[in-house]
């Protein structure tokens, strides 16, 4: 298993498909954009497969989530999804997505094995929506949630980050939309994950303030952290539920101590840590002709090392060199 040295257990896998993205969120990278990976130091389908199996047969993970970047740029998406759901034990398998473009991918990701599906949206406004990403694509991202929905890519998560003085105000607005569509709403604190390096935390919009405007609005339950486990949302139920709404508070309400994650990047860099400033190298053993049992190996000496927790209130905080975009979320 890959345990590291305060005794927690790495079971979820978020596997990166490309730094690439369309949309260009404020809070990720610049309007012009990123440079992105050559296309040689990317993983390869095949090489994708191989260490998600090496995860899940020698490894104990038992939850895969692809990410980007925006994973549905992957042209092979759909094919690993399929050669993944095939492994043995079958990992429970997902997908972070702008929305963007899923309408026309939904029913084939769910064919091939594609358990749910996390969507990222900010705003339901045209207007903030364009200003937060500088594209004008809201309605393919409507769309896109709605035939993951219709698809059985449920229960269909939908992330949302507020920005202080761009979407603050629009938290029960968002829920009321995501109680009415049938997604499962969850606001994410802002990290330190820019590609700017632009993050503050005193103009971040707190979980504390989050929960204030929306508890204006609504009768929220909290549910208890022995349901929780090791997941990052503390979870409310609306007016005694079945419906919930979450809030990570990544930053104010840290979760670290239970953390049950490990990371691979596009180009086959074990993370440890969102946050973590050093790598470990598994596509060049990969591609040296390393066996399986090395390469397992190799990841339980990464994961070994890994910190307490992510340090963002320490002194010394330095932000991760890479952004969101190329860590994947």
């Amino acid at each position: 298993m890959l345990v590291d040295r305060y005794g927690r257990v790495a079971t979820d896998l978020r596997v990166s498909l490309t730094d690439r993205c369309n949309l260009r969120c404020t809070y990720c990278m610049p309007e012009e954009g990123l440079a992105w990976l050559p296309r040689e130091d990317v993983l390869t389908d095949d090489e994708v497969v191989r260490l998600v199996r090496v995860a899940v047969e020698r490894l104990g993970v038992r939850e895969v989530r692809f990410t980007g970047g925006e994973p549905l740029l992957r042209r092979g998406l759909v094919d690993i999804v399929t050669r993944c759901a095939a492994l043995t034990p079958r990992p429970e398998l997902s997908l972070t997505t702008n929305a963007v473009g899923l309408v026309r991918v939904a029913d084939k990701l769910a064919a091939a094995g594609l358990d749910r599906v996390n969507g990222s949206l900010d705003t339901i406004r045209h207007d903030r929506f364009e200003t937060l990403t500088h594209r004008r694509r809201l309605d393919d991202v409507l769309a896109g949630l709605a035939a993951a929905r219709d698809a059985g890519l449920e229960p269909v998560k939908v992330n949302a980050v507020l920005m202080r003085g761009i979407n603050d105000d629009e938290a029960p607005e968002l829920l009321a939309w995501a109680l009415e569509h049938g997604y499962e709403l969850r606001f994410i604190e802002q990290m330190p994950l820019d590609a700017q390096h632009g993050w503050s935390r005193d103009a971040m919009v707190t979980a504390a303030e989050i929960l204030e405007s929306l508890q204006a609005v609504f009768d929220l339950t909290p549910i208890g952290d022995v349901e929780r486990g090791s997941a990052p949302a503390e979870t409310w139920l609306i007016s005694g539920g079945p419906a919930k709404v979450g809030v990570i508070a990544s930053v104010t309400r840290p979760f670290c101590g239970s953390c049950d994650r490990t990371r691979l990047t596009a180009e086959g860099q074990v993370r440890t840590c969102l946050f973590a400033r050093e790598e470990s190298d598994l596509r060049g053993a990969l591609r040296a002709g390393a066996d399986d049992a090395e390469l397992a190996r190799r990841w339980e000496i990464a994961m070994a090392g890994k910190a307490a927790g992510h340090g963002i209130d320490d002194p010394g905080f330095l932000q991760p060199s890479r952004p969101m975009s190329a860590i994947g979320g």
